[in-house]
């Protein structure tokens, strides 16, 4: 099976460097016609300059295929509506949107300004919540689309002086699991995409050089191109780095119940391992699962008869 995308135009963000550049070189061998992303900046968010997504647009051409450079920053929309609105003029749709453009402030809590946890929010989550209205209604109209989340391990899992990035990483996750339900209807699926790669992002943070060379980001782009195929799954947290892919899923204890008269914060505490217990735990895909859950287990206990 091949994976081509010949008519189909994507945007990717933050496609300047890196990833972003990764993902924006292959969409385009691959045959889609790329809007290519970048604000400019230093990897604060701060500066800006073009030509970082002109260089990119310029490989594009010259290896035979098409696309264009677009400074719009993500946190403004109106710049966004203006991407979304010179894609169309030029090619006609938007079927692919690849939500990859951020920055880092990284300090520990105590010590990081809420002004810059504020704006690694805006560029992360707000960024990705504005490229991602932009083509919501084109997507819903042509009953077509792929979108794509970029989220973090150090959201899934934290990691110390990340606060911010690890909050705005984990929103999108939660960001993808309504819009996958509201999007299957009208041919739009959404995932995320959970990478580990040597970037400019990372140069600091894994030192090990040998690390480093394994973690490129055509790896990391191998696994993006499955979740912006036609035949791309729906609602998936795909990691991958250094050759390597796994799923994310987050799970629900079964947990117990406790009688009105026991329903007290003291005997929660005393049954913490009985409610961390693994068995029967599943993977909801919808929030009103847990609330149905829990009314059964209480109707069960109390001989209720539901319905």
């Amino acid at each position: 099976m091949s994976i081509l995308f010949t008519g189909k135009v994507a945007i990717v963000t933050g496609a300047g460097n890196g990833l972003g550049k990764s993902h924006a070189l292959e969409l385009a061998r691959r045959g889609a016609k790329v809007v290519v992303n970048d604000l400019g900046g230093a990897r604060d968010g701060s500066g800006g300059s073009l030509s970082a997504a002109e260089q990119v647009v310029a490989e594009i051409e010259a290896a035979g295929g098409e696309a264009m450079a677009n400074g719009a920053n993500v946190t403004d929309y109106a710049q966004v509506e203006s991407m979304v609105h010179a894609a169309r003029e030029r090619w006609g749709s938007v079927d692919i949107l690849v939500n990859n453009a951020g920055i880092l402030r990284d300090k520990s809590f105590a010590k990081m300004s809420l002004e810059d946890f504020k704006l690694v929010l805006d560029v992360h989550l707000m960024g990705t919540v504005n490229c991602t209205k932009a083509v919501w209604e084109i997507m819903r109209e042509q009953q077509y689309g792929r979108i794509v989340m970029t989220t973090s391990s150090s959201g899934l899992y934290g990691n110390f002086g990340q606060s911010n990035y690890g909050a705005a990483k984990t929103a999108v996750v939660g960001f993808m699991n309504t819009l996958c339900m509201e999007g299957e209807k009208y041919g739009i699926r959404v995932n995320c995409l959970s990478p580990t790669a040597s970037t400019r992002m990372t140069e600091d943070v894994i030192p090990d050089s040998k690390a480093l060379e394994l973690l490129t980001p055509e790896s990391v782009t191998a696994g993006l191109i499955a979740l912006v195929a036609e035949e791309s799954p729906n609602r998936t947290i795909l990691c991958a780095g250094a050759g390597g892919y796994a799923c994310t899923r987050i799970y629900e204890t079964d947990g117990i119940y406790l009688p009105p008269e026991q329903q007290t914060g003291e005997n929660v505490l005393q049954n913490l391992d009985a409610i961390l217990d693994g068995e029967g735990q599943q993977e909801f895909v919808g929030g009103f699962n847990q609330t149905i859950k829990f009314v059964q287990k209480a109707a069960e206990s109390l001989s209720v008869k539901l319905g």
